[in-house]
């Protein structure tokens, strides 16, 4: 990618996403020039928890923290732990509490609610949970504790009638769609109670700055939108998460789990692909994820290995469990006819429910449907099962996860079937649910037909999205360099997805990955090398989860991302989907392909012979005015073009330097401009002596070298302006090496410009 195309792909992103003036552009990709909503916009809300928190505090209240087991919540767990830490005693007035997924499932519970009133809590504050756990609340009121709910997930409906009796509730999903506090995930929720606290009673040492690196994690490692306010911190705990790694000021835990994932922190990726990952498999495997919270925030270090050496085994365990699960699923899936279905719901005894929303999250982007996974408990007589009140027997359950695809808002299509569920909650895109078994049949059939109904119009095939079509020549540390402006990549800004077409592959091979400690582990992920015509070196590339043999032989079309592995140190391409040349129609692109060029070359574009072509258009064409110098000029136009689904007229050539003048003539009006400036010694828009000329940037800057070789001085007051003087007594020199090169590199883009006007 050469410097003269260099922003285009970044440019192009950014318009597709709606980023489109100065100022959104500046506060996007820098979160300096970004301004934070206040915690008060939460309204009586934030000042109703505030001032309990505070009355907590004055009468010495024992507080205790409800989190949660995913990343969200137990990072949300940690910034309370820590901010509440600094009004509050830890141990003595200030304690946390985990349900334990296995045993009690999100929210809040009778057993853990039970436990907290015998250890005398006066005041449960919740983080990422609690919205619709009234029954819980009020069980929690008739122990004499007052509940303050922070929380992210639906709300009960219809809000605000079914508003749990709480003292505050604190949730983004209360406020209009577009504030930018709406996206805020269950750890930044957390903060803003901190942030609001600090702004009411403010500590000596500020405790927010020190809670952003875990603000981070959580929101990235969340189904949340990257946008707004939650952009702006998931931006400001990267920098902080960079800082600490840098210095010897850091959270051992953090260092730990980075360490083991061999990441260094300066990624969103290190949070999504490795420590995300790795606080999750904790619940996921053994149930109880406390000791995710003190790695989190504990100062020794030596605890801090022993943690982090625990978690890199369970997640090596999930791992395993999860390829597991994800063959059998695909195994069942490969015996049904899914043309006849909207939603895929399957069931079977013994699933781990710890990796039932990993894999269902893998089968619905495989098979473009909402996927619903649920663990049976065992058939009567051979387990315990959850007891219905009234009924004369057990009754036999269904546990599991729902995910969804193609930005389906999966929730109100569950919140339809409410009547057969016993509990659901989660996000749009995510969610969990337990239902008797005995309803798993009209379950499934509810939702599919629910599904239908709500999305007619939708095709829910299988397709990839790409959001750029490139050449294997574009991909490298230019084009890295670019999409990293868009980072923190999340929902509502997706890492950009990249098409290639009519490549292959060579040196293809499979392995299994290794543990910490070199352990084989039945996780597969296939190497190769990807080439084009563009150039006849392979880029390398991976394929995680798949084998080998997956790749099709010959030419095909392709959907990846472009990545830095900060292990092996090279830039690599990360397939994400793969189809023969003769499927190409499965991939779905942003671009709207087109084969015309309208040519304008040399014409007066305005007048009647224009105005006729353009009557039979549809659409108003991109205009290229200047003559390229090369295909790498001319490459970016015709992306853009077919991006915005446009024709694209070469509407160079009107007036063109490249026919009005040879390349001495140009020396020569070069050498007039310079002797003029340096007699009035006045400042000039370097953009006008370019235009003038017909030059480039790159052109212009071996021009300023070639005429100091006569004894001028060439001074840039800023960027965009330029002064020439001469010295009476300078020795100009008639001929020197920068004016050979200066002549030499215009001689050869004039004649590749002749090329793009005749050809």
């Amino acid at each position: 990618m050469s410097g003269e195309s260099a922003g285009q792909f970044a440019a192009q992103l950014l318009w597709q996403r709606g980023l489109r003036d100065r100022a959104t552009i500046g506060a996007f990709l820098n979160s300096s020039q970004y301004s934070p909503a206040s915690a008060f916009e939460f309204g009586d809300e934030m000042r109703q928890a505030v001032e309990r928190l505070q009355r907590a505090q004055e009468n010495q209240e024992k507080v205790a923290i409800w989190g949660d087991f995913d990343a969200d919540g137990v990072t949300a767990t940690a910034v309370l732990w820590e901010g509440l830490g600094c009004w509050f005693q830890h141990h003595q007035t200030l304690s946390y509490y985990i349900p334990d997924r296995f045993t009690e499932s999100h929210g809040l519970s009778e057993t853990g609610i039970r436990q907290l009133a015998e250890q005398g809590v006066k005041l449960i504050v919740t983080c990422d949970t609690g919205s619709t756990d009234a029954a819980e609340i009020f069980l929690a009121q008739s122990f004499g504790m007052d509940v303050i709910v922070t929380d992210h997930h639906t709300l009960p409906s219809p809000w605000p009638e079914k508003r749990p009796p709480v003292v505050a509730l604190i949730n983004p999903r209360s406020l209009p769609p577009h504030h930018p506090l709406a996206d805020l995930s269950g750890v930044a929720v957390a903060y803003k109670l901190v942030e609001a606290l600090q702004q009411t009673a403010p500590m000596e040492l500020d405790p927010l700055p020190l809670l952003l690196e875990l603000v981070a994690i959580g929101l990235i490692a969340d189904l949340v939108a990257l946008k707004n306010d939650s952009r702006y911190l998931a931006q400001e705990g990267l920098k902080r998460l960079q800082a600490l790694m840098k210095s010897s000021q850091h959270r051992p835990g953090v260092a730990e789990l980075l360490r083991r994932c061999q990441r260094s922190g300066d990624r969103p990726t290190d949070i999504s692909f490795g420590i995300g990952p790795r606080i999750n498999a904790v619940s996921r495997i053994q149930g109880d994820a406390r000791l995710c919270v003190e790695l989190l925030t504990s100062r020794d270090s030596r605890r801090c290995k022993q943690l982090a050496d625990t978690v890199e085994l369970l997640n090596t365990r999930r791992k395993a469990l999860q390829q597991q699960l994800a063959k059998t699923v695909r195994s069942r899936l490969a015996d049904t006819d899914l043309s006849t279905t909207a939603a895929i719901v399957l069931a079977e005894v013994g699933w781990p429910l710890g990796v039932l929303g990993l894999v269902a999250s893998e089968i619905a982007r495989e098979f473009g449907k909402p996927t619903v996974l649920l663990s049976l408990d065992p058939p009567e007589g051979e387990g315990d099962f959850e007891a219905d009140s009234g009924a004369e027997r057990p009754v036999r359950m269904a546990r599991g996860s729902a995910r969804s695809v193609n930005q389906i808002d999966f929730y109100p299509v569950l919140a339809s079937q409410r009547s057969l569920l016993s509990r659901f909650g989660g996000h749009p895109y995510a969610a969990g649910m337990s239902l008797p078994a005995d309803n798993l049949e009209l379950f499934a059939a509810g939702l599919n037909q629910e599904l239908r109904s709500r999305l007619p119009q939708m095709d829910l095939a299988p397709a990839v999205a790409a959001d750029l079509a490139i050449m294997v020549s574009d991909l490298g540390p230019e084009l890295f360099r670019e999409l990293k402006l868009l980072e923190p990549c999340g929902m509502g800004n997706p890492v950009p997805k990249l098409l290639i077409r009519n490549c292959c592959f060579e040196q293809v091979r499979n392995f299994n990955i290794k543990d910490a400690k070199g352990g084989k582990v039945r996780y597969i992920k296939t190497q190769f090398q990807i080439l084009d015509d563009s150039m006849r070196q392979g880029f390398p590339g991976l394929w995680w989860g798949h084998y080998q043999d997956e790749l099709p032989q010959g030419r095909c079309d392709v959907v990846g991302e472009l990545d830095f592995n900060a292990y092996q140190k090279r830039y690599e391409f990360r397939l994400v989907a793969v189809r023969a040349a003769a499927d190409a129609e499965a991939i779905a692109t942003t671009e709207q392909p087109i084969d015309w060029l309208i040519d304008w070359r040399r014409s007066v574009v305005a007048g009647v012979e224009a105005r006729e072509e353009l009557q039979g258009l549809e659409t108003e064409p991109l205009r290229m005015e200047e003559t390229p110098e090369g295909w790498t000029d001319f490459r970016p136009w015709l992306r853009s073009a077919q991006q915005q689904a446009q024709p694209l007229a070469l509407a160079y050539g009107v007036g063109d330097a490249t026919d009005e003048a040879s390349p001495e003539r140009v020396w020569v009006q070069l050498l007039g401009m310079a002797k003029y400036l340096s007699r009035t010694r006045e400042g000039v828009e370097i953009d006008r002596i370019r235009k003038r000329l017909g030059l480039s940037e790159a052109l212009m800057g071996l021009a300023w070298g070639a005429i100091a070789d006569l004894g001028f001085e060439v001074f840039h007051p800023d960027s965009q302006h330029v002064r020439i003087t001469r010295s009476e007594t300078s020795e100009a020199v008639a001929q020197s090496e920068a004016i050979a090169n200066f002549m030499a590199a215009l001689r050869e883009v004039w004649f590749r410009r002749q090329y793009f006007l005749e050809a």
